[in-house]
């Protein structure tokens, strides 16, 4: 359901000229010896266009929580987000800081139906601005094609769908933004490398009130 309300959203928004952007990430996860405790984080570097005109950097780390005999992980950190105006040519930037808080648990369907489903809520601290508060909610499928698990050597269709809602609508200045904020729709293949590690390629549309526009995406995935 979640994966249909992002393709409504996504063919009511008008196009941003065609103009293709570019994410290149790598997402790290790690657990503490044997215990319940561990550390997650992300570095993305987002182009307005393929290469070379900075649309965001973004650092992002936190500490994890497994409670016994679940499968449900609890993170609480904090990201730092550089995020620069269209054109190569343009230095301008905004900073902002944001805490939060998320969970996320898998469930599994079937036989090759791997989901994920993650719950988060922001608190960003943005650069000539307001204080905001935001909640995501991400439903990830992974379908792995050429073998049941996603271990070694799995080839795997990979899917996402993310809604972003705003706390706020007031940002300060006599600014306002709508209580929807964005959606993200996203398919792409992905590889495993080892069980481990996995690389993923894909498309993606970030979808505003205003604007849509259409990203390349490439990740890295890699828990040790």
């Amino acid at each position: 359901m979640i994966l249909l309300i992002g393709f409504a959203i996504t063919g009511n928004s008008q196009s941003n000229n065609g103009k293709l952007g570019a994410w290149y990430m790598y997402f790290w996860d790690t657990q503490i010896n044997e215990s319940q405790f561990g550390f997650q984080g992300d570095l993305q570097y987002r182009n307005w266009n393929i290469i070379g005109d900075l649309e965001q950097l973004l650092l992002r780390g936190g500490v994890t929580y497994r409670p016994v005999n679940t499968n449900i992980k609890f993170t609480v950190g904090y990201a730092f987000i550089l995020t620069g105006e269209e054109g190569a040519d343009n230095s301008e930037t905004t900073n902002e800081h944001r805490i939060y808080q998320e969970a996320i648990f898998p469930s599994k369907l079937g036989k090759r139906l791997y989901f994920n489903h993650r719950f988060r809520f922001e608190q960003r601290f943005v650069e000539t601005q307001d204080f905001r508060t935001r909640v995501r909610y991400n439903l990830f499928l992974n379908i792995p094609l050429n073998q049941v698990a996603l271990t070694k050597n799995a080839i795997y269709l990979a899917l996402y769908n993310e809604i972003f809602v705003n706390g706020q609508k007031s940002i300060g200045n006599d600014h306002t933004v709508e209580l929807f904020d964005r959606n993200r729709l996203y398919v792409g293949l992905g590889y495993a490398i080892k069980t481990n590690l996995r690389l993923q390629f894909g498309w993606m549309n970030q979808t505003t009130d205003a604007v849509s526009k259409n990203q390349l995406q490439f990740s890295l995935h890699h828990v040790f």
